[in-house]
């Protein structure tokens, strides 16, 4: 009996381990060997390789547990591109924010073209239905697709009307710095994803809360996450 609750203990604890580690390492922008120290000063001891397979492995179960339990979409949605290099070629991220600010999905895509945009698009469609108002910047490859999959929607090509998702492109450069570039599109692929649904989670709008709704909001958040981690072990 001892050591059965003994193991019981030993996998809460690394579950808690494992679930902290995969929160400080999209929450902030640290490498594997900083989640290892700080790991470490609580008492959990693992490799910067464990840190790695952790967040590559278990990040994806918090995001899609964020995504379930999410508000719906607005219908208004800002759409946007971003160029990335991997291993030296350029690729495009392109993302899209609702009204809210919640980032609904990622993709990245070689191309910039009307073709890429209603892959895209379809994606967004296919997942969250068709919005009522869709918000671009200047490039007429959106025309066409919004045409064709969106027809009824509101389509604003407007650069200074973007401001609300250029903003959302700076998490992602913070984290390229620190993890020297991107090595792959699967891998900028599997770690976006994640990276933007936790840091939605945990960075709300603070501008707009007032110090106790700010508190609330980042204890609920806690809450979430504790419970996305006990669901691991169910």
């Amino acid at each position: 009996m001892r050591a059965r609750s003994a193991r019981i203990q030993s996998c809460r604890s690394l579950t808690s381990g494992l679930a902290y580690a995969v929160w400080a390492y999209h929450r902030f922008a640290l490498s594997t060997a900083d989640v290892e120290d700080l790991l470490a000063e609580r008492d959990v001891t693992v490799s910067r390789e464990t840190v790695r397979k952790w967040v590559n492995r278990f990040g994806r179960h918090f995001a899609d547990c964020i995504k379930r339990d999410r508000p719906t979409a607005a219908d208004k949605w800002h759409l946007d591109e971003v160029v990335v290099p991997i291993n030296g070629v350029k690729q495009w991220l392109w993302r899209a924010v609702d009204a809210n600010g919640d980032v609904l999905d990622i993709l990245v895509q070689p191309r910039r073209n009307a073709k890429a945009a209603k892959r895209f698009l379809a994606r967004l469609i296919a997942r969250f239905g068709k919005p009522r108002v869709v918000v671009t910047d200047k490039l007429r490859s959106y025309i066409k697709p919004i045409r064709a999959l969106a027809p009824e929607a509101d389509h604003r090509a407007h650069k200074g009307l973007n401001n609300r998702i250029e903003g959302s492109h700076r998490p992602t450069r913070k984290r390229e710095k620190v993890m020297g570039r991107f090595k792959s599109i699967r891998q900028t692929q599997r770690f976006l994803v994640a990276h933007d649904q936790i840091n939605t989670m945990f960075r709300p709008r603070r501008y707009r809360l007032s110090t106790v709704s700010y508190r609330h909001a980042r204890s609920d958040a806690f809450n979430l996450w504790h419970g996305y981690a006990l669901e691991m072990t169910a």
